[in-house]
């Protein structure tokens, strides 16, 4: 008999009731009519929920090749909010496991990035692998084992990190704790031929320049994934007229710009992604990247092997471009930043953003877009400040009581003939819409409210 005396104490599954039904989480967000309520940017059960359905479940964006090439490179960094080691394995391929030790919880690594053969617990000093295997426990056969048995009970093979899915996309690096998730070119669908202007121009693919800048903004992650996903309004009415005055000619003035007003929108048949772009008009690009990242975007020899290569896509003529890969992977083809929105609660979000490049640009082209970069898309940068001062002020507004009692309106192009291109996949319309942000919203819903992929699945 054991110290359970006459039965054995069964384990009690512990359940909460929660405040959002997955009913009450669907009626958040109206595609049909173009309401989103605001709770969704605050409300910390949803946010922890998000925490569960969405980062749990969801293709998250963690690096890119180049930062970890070699054998036991690694790099420390997030999936929602849990910390995460990505290492590039000995036959080349990555690992991403949990960054905590099993033992009492404590971080295994403490580094932002370098190159190791183990990482050990600083609390017990428990020692991993490259691969997130347990190979040493201090103390282990006196402390955990029966030495005049010889019979620990104790097997290290159980008490490693837990390990999440990984797959890449042309340089960038995906993982998904999910075991039952598609596998990402299912979840990308047609996001991969918007991605592609980016990451697919040359054979020689991409490489990173520079480091990961990281700043935090008082705000909800959910503002800059939207804004990226499907709001070129801003950019062709307000926003960022103080940006684009800065970065004209000292002969010219506001008064010779015209914005441009041809383009379109893309919104993905499943999943949240969406995108959208100017035609014809690199005036956008040229405030944003400058005069030489333009022509080398749209004239000469690198544009032309763009063309060829990206045959079925009209490349020499999207300027501009943004997108969101569903739910926080962002980016701008053109300037080249791409942007993690890492979640820290419902009212802030930190930002981690890299610059990338075609490997086989010139050495001057790659300086130049980093300097581009700094001086528009950066933490300090003038069209970066603009954005992130919108954020802050809805964020705060949605302080009130009052504020977050009235429906949202997201209603731009709902009421439009369909202008869907056959020329794109997914659907398409006017660049200056909200039918992404319209698909983005209601996929988040359906994560939110859908926990089985038996219903979710695309």
């Amino acid at each position: 008999m054991g110290i359970h005396s006459e039965r054995e104490v069964q384990a009690v599954p512990m359940t909460f009731k929660r405040r959002w039904t997955d009913e009450a989480i669907r009626a958040l967000v109206d595609q049909d009519k173009g309401l989103i309520d605001p709770r969704i940017y605050t409300d910390q059960e949803l946010y922890e929920l998000e925490l569960e359905r969405v980062f749990g479940r969801s293709w998250l964006l963690l690096g890119h090749d180049a930062h970890i090439p070699k054998t036991g490179d690694y790099m420390t960094t997030y999936m929602g909010e849990d910390p995460v080691v990505m290492v590039r394995q000995k036959d080349g391929s990555i690992k991403v496991f949990l960054n905590q030790c099993r033992h009492r919880g404590m971080r295994i690594c403490r580094s932002d990035a370098g190159n190791a053969k183990a990482f050990t617990c600083t609390y017990h000093g428990w020692a991993y692998d490259i691969a997130g295997n347990l190979v040493n426990v201090p103390f282990e056969k006196g402390a955990f084992c029966d030495q005049k048995e010889g019979d620990c009970g104790f097997d290290k093979a159980d008490w490693g990190p837990l390990q999440a899915r990984v797959e890449t996309y042309k340089g960038l690096i995906f993982a998904n704790w999910d075991a039952e998730a598609p596998d990402l070119k299912t979840y990308l669908g047609e996001a991969m031929y918007y991605m592609d202007l980016m990451l697919d121009r040359t054979e020689a693919g991409t490489e990173v320049v520079g480091g990961i800048q990281k700043w935090v903004i008082p705000c909800n992650w959910k503002f800059a994934a939207e804004q990226f996903c499907s709001d070129m309004y801003h950019a062709g009415t307000m926003s960022h007229l103080s940006a684009v005055l800065a970065s004209l000619p000292p002969e010219m003035d506001l008064t010779q710009v015209q914005l441009p007003t041809t383009g379109h929108q893309y919104r993905a048949t499943w999943g949240g992604h969406g995108s959208g772009w100017y035609t014809n008009d690199p005036g956008i690009l040229l405030a944003v990247g400058g005069p030489k990242i333009t022509q080398y975007w749209t004239q000469g020899p690198a544009a032309e092997k763009a063309a060829k290569r990206l045959t079925k896509m009209p490349a020499m003529t999207m300027f501009g471009e943004h997108m969101t890969v569903f739910p926080t992977c962002s980016f701008l083809p053109g300037i080249n930043t791409i942007r993690t929105w890492q979640p820290r609660g419902p009212n802030e979000v930190e930002v981690w953003a890299f610059i990338v490049v075609d490997a086989d640009a010139p050495e001057d082209i790659k300086e130049e877009f980093r300097r581009q970069n700094i001086r528009t898309f950066n933490a300090g940068g003038t069209f970066e400040q603009d954005d992130g001062e919108n954020w802050v002020e809805i964020q705060r507004v949605l302080r009130g009581h009052k504020a977050r009692s009235a429906p949202l309106c997201a209603q731009m192009g709902l009421n439009m003939p369909d202008r869907s291109d056959p020329a794109f996949p997914g659907k398409t319309t006017y660049v200056y819409a909200e039918e992404a942000a319209r698909g983005m919203y209601h996929h988040w819903a359906r994560m939110m409210s859908e926990p089985s992929w038996d219903t979710l699945k695309p």
